[in-house]
C-alpha cells in the first residue's frame, strides 16, 4: 500500500491544472433551495487547497449539488482531507463508486415482499430520464475527469480500500475501479488534449472574427 503522503501528492499534482468554473456554473442542480446553500461557500473561491477542512465537511452536500465542472474542480479538496483524517460527514468514496455495483433490499408490504434493487442498473427515475439507470448517471458525471485526474482518483479508492481492515467499502471500490476508473485513467483524454482544443478554439474564434471586421 502506498504510503498516504503518496497519494496526496499525486493528487495535488494531477489536479493542479484543473480548470475552475465561473462562480455561475459551479451549481448543478436548481430544484429548491439546497443546491444553492450547499455551493455557496464554494463561490469566490479560487484555490481549492485554500479551502479548511472544516468548511468541506459543513458543505457534505455540496458533492451532491456540484455542476459537474465543479465537482471536478473541488473534488481534491475532499480527498486530501478525508486522506488526512480531518472529515467526519462527508464521503468522497461514495460519491466516486456510487452506481457501479448492484444490491437488492427485500421490503415487506402488503402480503408481499418486494425485491427493490438499488445500484448500477436501477432506473433513475423513468417518467423523467426515461431508460437511464445510475450507472450510465454515474459514467456521465465523472467523465468529467481527465486521464491525470483519473489516475489519482484510483490511487486515492486504492489506498482508501486497503487502508480498511474491515473491508466495508471493498466490493464497491472494486466495482467502480474495474467497471470506470481504471479504464479512464489509462485511455480517457489527457488534460493537454483539452488544453490543446482550447488554443485551436481561441484561435478559430478569433480568426473569423477577424476576418469579419475585415
Amino acid at each position: 500500500m502506498r504510503d498516504t503522503q503518496q497519494v496526496i501528492e499525486h493528487i495535488r499534482q494531477a489536479f493542479r491544472g484543473t480548470e475552475r468554473p465561473g462562480d455561475a456554473f459551479l451549481q448543478g442542480s436548481h430544484e429548491g433551495c439546497e443546491p444553492g446553500e450547499s455551493v455557496a461557500p464554494f463561490i469566490g473561491v479560487a484555490d481549492w487547497s485554500q479551502l479548511d477542512a472544516e468548511i468541506l465537511d459543513a458543505s457534505y452536500t455540496a458533492l451532491s449539488f456540484f455542476s459537474e465542472g465543479g465537482f471536478r474542480c473541488f473534488l481534491p479538496a475532499y480527498l486530501i482531507a478525508d486522506l488526512e483524517e480531518r472529515l467526519q460527514t462527508a464521503d468522497p468514496v461514495f460519491h466516486l463508486t456510487n452506481g457501479f455495483s448492484d444490491k437488492v433490499v427485500k421490503i415487506p408490504a402488503g402480503q408481499r415482499i418486494y425485491e427493490k434493487r438499488i445500484g448500477k442498473s436501477a432506473f433513475v427515475n423513468p417518467q423523467r430520464y426515461g431508460a437511464m439507470t445510475w450507472q450510465d448517471h454515474a459514467r456521465r458525471q465523472l467523465s468529467v475527469f481527465t486521464r491525470e485526474e483519473a489516475g489519482a482518483i484510483v490511487a486515492y479508492l486504492e489506498y482508501k480500500r486497503d487502508a480498511d481492515s474491515h473491508g466495508l467499502n471493498a466490493q464497491e471500490i472494486n466495482a467502480a475501479l474495474d467497471g470506470f476508473w481504471r479504464d479512464r485513467a489509462a485511455t480517457g483524454p489527457t488534460q493537454h488534449a483539452i488544453s490543446r482544443h482550447l488554443k485551436e478554439e481561441a484561435d478559430y474564434l478569433n480568426d473569423i472574427t477577424s476576418g469579419t471586421s475585415d
